[in-house]
């Protein structure tokens, strides 16, 4: 059964670039002000987490969260501030650790860091590496990391980086960890892993029914109890778009994630998104797109079908206004959030 009141609700940009009323784009800074701008709004609307990508595209304005993160950090007091994602494969888990280690310093204890392979792949060739090593360089930096999450000196050695022996990272957090997710895109073998080495889990689920994700959760908890490791809550994210009146939340979410999926498309073979593609995607799919009441009937199905104790709304994919941006995390955070907790209280009124 859902614990509503333990449930979580965090929002999630990727660093899309904004859009100005007049069409033209922002540039880079404009939109990393605007997007700690969103940060605070979250803040101040009573939202859980907010996430921030990383990306080294010109599509993008975020390439170092962690330092948007800090800038958020300043002007927030309570909401938990998370990567989404960290591309552990291309970075140095050392300094990974050292910069979230700081930013929890500076935020009081509300650094979150997602951990993840990266789906985009622009990292690799630009730090060095090879994309032929993708899984080994996961691997291994990841066995570094969970070392340095237990704050004590390391003794490591492995092919990817140099060797430590007996050294100590700075600064120390309050709690001696730092609250960690892995990503998962939907693959057995990443669930497994993470289970394994008793790592929370947040899923991407950004196409195709919410349902077909029951297996990997039901996995997920089969070998945290098979390798005696604690089952956390699953948490999950996903595209979507929130307005006021269900036609202009369609049409504007069809124009932007369209474009953005294409954008991506166009490196990854994928076919131009279809309408009737849209269509089944918002109807019974990963975007969760229309009016507030709308989209809570959606989120509070998937909370319920998974068993998730939190869900994480991507916005802002493609380039909508600030505007548009601003009002979303409003409807999000006032009417959505509380429509999908009284929806899932009364569904467990029910059943009793």
């Amino acid at each position: 059964m859902i614990d509503v009141n333990q449930l979580e609700f965090g929002l999630e940009t990727f660093g899309d670039i904004v859009t100005n009323t007049d069409g033209s784009l922002q540039s880079a800074g404009e939109s990393l002000r605007q997007i700690v701008r969103e940060g605070q709004l979250a803040d101040q609307y009573g939202l859980d987490v907010f996430g921030i990508g990383e990306h080294h595209r010109p599509d993008y304005s975020v390439s170092s969260p962690e330092t948007v993160l800090a800038a958020t950090a300043a002007v927030t007091q309570h909401i938990k501030l998370a990567s989404a994602v960290t591309v552990l494969s291309s970075d140095d888990p050392v300094r990974v650790y050292e910069r979230f280690a700081t930013l929890d310093g500076l935020s009081n204890g509300r650094a979150q860091v997602m951990l993840g392979r990266g789906s985009f792949t622009e990292s690799f060739p630009l730090f060095g590496y090879d994309l032929t090593d993708y899984d080994d360089l996961f691997n291994e930096k990841l066995a570094l990391y969970d070392q340095l999450r237990t704050e004590k000196p390391v003794t490591w050695s492995g092919k990817f980086r140099a060797s430590l022996t007996n050294q100590d990272v700075y600064p120390k957090t309050a709690t001696g960890e730092l609250e960690t997710y892995i990503g998962i895109g939907g693959s057995p073998e990443s669930i497994i892993r993470a289970a394994k080495i008793g790592y929370k889990v947040i899923i991407a689920i950004i196409g195709g029914r919410a349902d077909r994700f029951k297996p990997y959760i039901k996995l997920y908890h089969e070998a945290a109890k098979k390798f005696n490791q604690p089952a956390y809550p699953i948490a999950v994210h996903s595209h979507g778009f929130i307005a006021d009146d269900q036609d202009e939340a369609l049409t504007v979410a069809y124009q932007n994630i369209k474009a953005n999926f294409d954008r991506i498309g166009l490196t990854r073979g994928w076919a131009p998104m279809s309408h009737e593609q849209f269509d089944r995607e918002t109807k019974y799919g990963s975007f969760y797109v229309g009016t507030p009441t709308v989209v809570a009937q959606r989120i509070a199905t998937t909370i319920e079908t998974l068993g998730l104790g939190r869900f994480d709304f991507v916005y802002g994919a493609g380039n909508q206004t600030a505007a548009q941006r601003e009002r979303m995390i409003e409807l999000y955070a006032t009417q959505v959030i509380p429509q999908v907790k009284t929806i899932l209280q009364a569904k467990q009124v029910t059943t009793k």
